[in-house]
């Protein structure tokens, strides 16, 4: 009795993993596909080497870091002033 509930419990654990197995490999893809390169003056022949959709795609996720990296700077640009005109109104009243 024992023995055929070890047996039991080993294959739907086999069974869970298998089915899980094509979810694990797509993770594993879209990894590889998030590989940053950085191109430069050194590397200029890489940049050419590459099909026209990879530079396209290259360019538009730079574009998209480069407007994610400029909210970020926005956002704390505005709370520093807010806290700098805080400060400020607060001097104000204390003068009055």
């Amino acid at each position: 009795m024992l023995l055929i509930l070890v047996i039991i419990f080993l294959l739907i654990i086999i069974f869970f993993n298998l089915r899980n197995f094509p979810k694990l490999n797509r993770k594993q893809k879209v990894l590889k596909a998030k590989k940053l390169i950085i191109f430069n003056k050194k590397n200029l022949n890489n940049w050419m080497n590459l099909t026209k959709q990879e530079r396209y795609n290259l360019s538009k996720q730079d574009s998209f870091n480069y407007k994610d990296r400029r909210k970020l700077l926005l956002d704390e640009i505005r709370k520093e002033y807010k806290k700098i005109s805080r400060e400020n109104s607060e001097k104000n009243i204390k003068k009055k």
